[in-house]
């Protein structure tokens, strides 16, 4: 008898331990009541509660959790039906509204975000449904921001994952697509050969320009080069007058300086001429005045009388 009421001394106490000592995780936190009134928060770490007078309601998830929303059939403003598979992100950030705003938010942001969305897509064709993704999913995050605050759940991301539209249509669309990339691929090849001939005709323009510069700058030093040897010709053919000019009148001032006058020049090219017309072969015509000059010079003038005489 002693023995069972031991053991239910210890259970007893275990349970008292059990009701009063709460190890709350890192990123969680729980609500306390205190006969069932909201009491407090229990914080991460070791918290201590009044055992049968406090218990914890319930406890939050602090990080961001994630709720799939079942693909919806909505239909679009051209009456098109599409299914649209969305993915919600969602924070608790107040665990007190949480807890009594509603019973379960997360059915609650499941169901507000598929009424948005019958909402949005009504208003939206479908072309326009199928490339406004972003636009969707802003508008769902929009209308959960308003309804989930007072909840005290903040969405922190809304992803649309797939929207599929009737077989028939995605058919008609995949053909679509199809021609779309065919005339694409028409297109840039037809852009790549015309840019190719373009730039071919370019590069022969380039080339022809280039040769047409060449031989113009060819040109131009040849007759440059002409030039300078016309000139540097001219003006070596007139050193030369000018060195002879020179060595002319050195020769003069020097015969000059000599003491010999017109007459000895004249004698001594006479005297030449005499020796030169010594030869059997060899006569010499003089002029009527040059024998005049020579009658200036007396013997000499004798002897080219006598010469002619004979």
């Amino acid at each position: 008898m002693g023995t069972v009421i031991s053991v239910i001394i210890v259970i007893v106490v275990v349970a008292l331990v059990a009701l009063t000592v709460k190890i709350v995780p890192q990123q969680r936190v729980g609500v306390v009541e205190r006969l069932g009134k909201f009491n407090r928060l229990l914080t991460p770490g070791l918290n201590i509660l009044i055992p049968l007078i406090e218990q914890v309601r319930i406890y939050h998830d602090l990080r961001i959790q994630q709720a799939h929303v079942p693909p919806q059939t909505v239909i679009t403003k051209d009456n098109v039906q599409v299914q649209i598979d969305t993915i919600i992100f969602y924070q608790v950030v107040g665990p007190e509204q949480a807890t009594y705003g509603i019973s379960d938010y997360v059915s609650g942001v499941r169901n507000i975000t598929t009424a948005t969305m019958r909402q949005i897509i009504g208003k939206m064709e479908l072309d326009e449904t199928l490339s406004g993704r972003e636009k969707i999913s802003v508008d769902i995050r929009v209308a959960l921001d308003e309804a989930t605050e007072k909840w005290g759940v903040r969405i922190e991301r809304v992803e649309v994952i797939d929207i599929k539209p009737p077989l028939d249509i995605q058919e008609a669309m995949d053909k679509q697509m199809k021609a779309e990339r065919s005339k694409r691929a028409i297109v840039l090849e037809a852009e790549a050969a015309k840019q190719d001939m373009i730039l071919r005709a370019e590069g022969d323009k380039q080339s022809k320009i280039l040769k047409a510069e060449g031989e113009r700058e060819a040109r131009i030093r040849q007759a440059e080069g002409y030039k300078q040897a016309q000139e540097l010709e001219a003006l070596g053919q007139a050193k030369a007058i000018e060195a002879v000019a020179e060595a002319e009148r050195n020769r003069i001032e020097q015969l000059a300086a000599a003491g010999l006058n017109e007459n000895v020049l004249a004698y001594k090219s006479f005297e030449a001429l005499t020796e030169i017309s010594k030869g059997p072969a060899n006569k010499v015509f003089l002029p009527s005045n040059a024998m005049e000059a020579l009658g200036a010079v007396g013997a000499i003038g004798e002897m080219f009388k006598g010469k002619k005489t004979e």
